[in-house]
């Protein structure tokens, strides 16, 4: 399994090369799919939270990154590692694989937030056409050297997806306290960007 998260992390930063010019993704939310389902739901809260994120961070300054409220408190940069992190939880969960906990290396601020994104929408394909039956057969495995721990789809809910909420707002406030607030065309409940 470490093989496959370093072929990964190699495929992607290969890739970050090549897709520079690529357009990120989420910066709007795709269209509502004609039905409900479990994974149509699943797919449509991800793609919600990408959106947020994708605002949040749309031109974050070094000193936007660096800010913390406190000196107690996590940066913003940190706090962006921290969602980087679930956004791999997330897709790992969604493409029904363990997550493993490995060093991610020193990733420029717009490789990781590229990444995030991008596992985000994937998460989203991965869950869109999933059946009831199919989303009832995922869970989250945390991996961690021999240890491996397991918990229902559910907590995928009430943990990473609704972590990832909270904090893409920490972001928002954030930013606006250093003196660089989100876009004011940003609509979230539309999931679309005047501009």
């Amino acid at each position: 399994m470490k093989l496959l998260l370093l072929l990964s992390l190699s495929l992607f930063t290969m890739s970050t090369l090549w897709a520079q010019d690529t357009p990120l993704p989420l910066r709007e939310i795709p269209a509502a799919p004609e039905t409900y389902s479990s994974g149509s739901v699943l797919a449509r809260m991800i793609e919600g939270l990408g959106y947020r994120y994708y605002w949040a961070t749309e031109g974050l300054r070094e000193e936007d990154l660096s800010y913390k409220i406190s000196d107690d408190s996590r940066s913003s940069g940190e706090t962006l590692d921290h969602l980087l992190g679930l956004s791999v939880t997330i897709y790992c969960s969604a493409k029904d694989i363990p997550r493993e906990f490995e060093d991610m290396g020193e990733l420029s601020f717009e490789q990781k937030r590229r990444m995030t994104l991008e596992n985000l929408a994937q998460a989203a394909a991965l869950l869109r056409d999933k059946t009831e039956a199919e989303v009832a057969e995922l869970s989250i495995v945390f991996q961690r050297g021999e240890n491996q721990s397991e918990y229902p789809y559910w907590n995928m809910i009430n943990g990473p997806i609704a972590d990832a909420i909270y904090h893409t707002g920490q972001i928002v406030s954030y930013r606006r306290a250093s003196g660089n607030p989100i876009n004011p065309g940003v609509n979230v409940f539309m999931g679309k960007t005047r501009e």
